[in-house]
């Protein structure tokens, strides 16, 4: 367990009340770091914290409700985590938004602008907020959770794969320009998880066949699973890896 102990870590992970930001975060407190739980509505947070600190001590979580487009919101929930925990080791950039779902010939203009704000810019504002410490301790992991949306084209949600594709360049380009201080920039790519934020593509049981018809396990994943790829990224198991896209599709991207 050495390998991927988060002892001592204090980790930050957005979009974390619900769904695969929750699973990261309660895996990195099995694993030992503190963590900071944030989403939009205060009440899920504090839930989610609340079971963190039942299960592993008071003091392990904290909530701190942040809005991904305000850049207040996210200094603020930067400078919440320094003052409980003093530091920031890993940075989760998970939340994220499509408020679209359809071609992109019908796209209006606010909804593509939403969806690359959240998507990529809100990402870029709190690595930028974390990194300053990051570089005076010669250490950090920063984790994107994008998409395997980033490596295809699609009908329905095209401005969405748009702005998970770029998250893997902003990793490549961060680990590049942060590497000599020896932080660690990577992407998870999720396949098919089953999230509220996906829900459109697993509950009609229709769409759900041909979303993995051609996937290899022929099952949706769970956040979980998602989660193990995380606490490998941010501990001394990922240690050299950077710059990278790690995919965890069920094999969906193997066919």
């Amino acid at each position: 367990m050495s390998l991927f102990d988060l002892s001592g870590k204090v980790a930050v992970i957005t979009g974390s009340s619900r769904g695969i930001g929750k699973a990261i975060a309660e895996a990195m407190a099995d694993a030992g770091a503190k963590v900071t739980i944030s989403s939009r509505k205060p009440g899920p947070c504090q839930e989610v914290a609340d079971a963190i600190n039942a299960k592993h001590g008071e003091g392990t979580a904290i909530a701190v409700p942040a809005n991904i487009s305000s850049k207040e919101d996210l200094q603020a929930m930067v400078d919440a985590t320094n003052e409980a925990f003093g530091k920031i080791d890993i940075c989760v950039c998970n939340a994220a938004s499509n408020p679209y779902y359809g071609p992109m010939s019908g796209i209006e203009d606010d909804a593509f602008a939403k969806i690359l704000q959240n998507n990529i810019i809100s990402n870029n504002w709190l690595i930028q907020m974390c990194v300053p410490q990051m570089r005076e301790r010669k250490d950090g992991a920063v984790i994107i959770v994008s998409s395997i949306g980033g490596l295809r084209g699609s009908p329905v949600i095209g401005a969405y794969n748009i702005s998970k594709a770029a998250d893997f360049q902003l990793a490549r380009n961060l680990a590049t320009e942060l590497g000599v201080d020896n932080i660690r920039v990577n992407c998870i790519s999720p396949g098919l998880i089953k999230t509220d934020f996906a829900k459109a593509l697993w509950d009609n049981p229709d769409t759900l066949k041909r979303s993995l018809s051609g996937t290899p396990l022929k099952r949706i994943g769970e956040p979980e699973e998602i989660a193990g790829a995380a606490v490998y990224l941010a501990s001394k198991a990922g240690a050299y890896m950077t710059g990278q896209m790690m995919v965890v599709d069920g094999g969906a991207t193997s066919t």
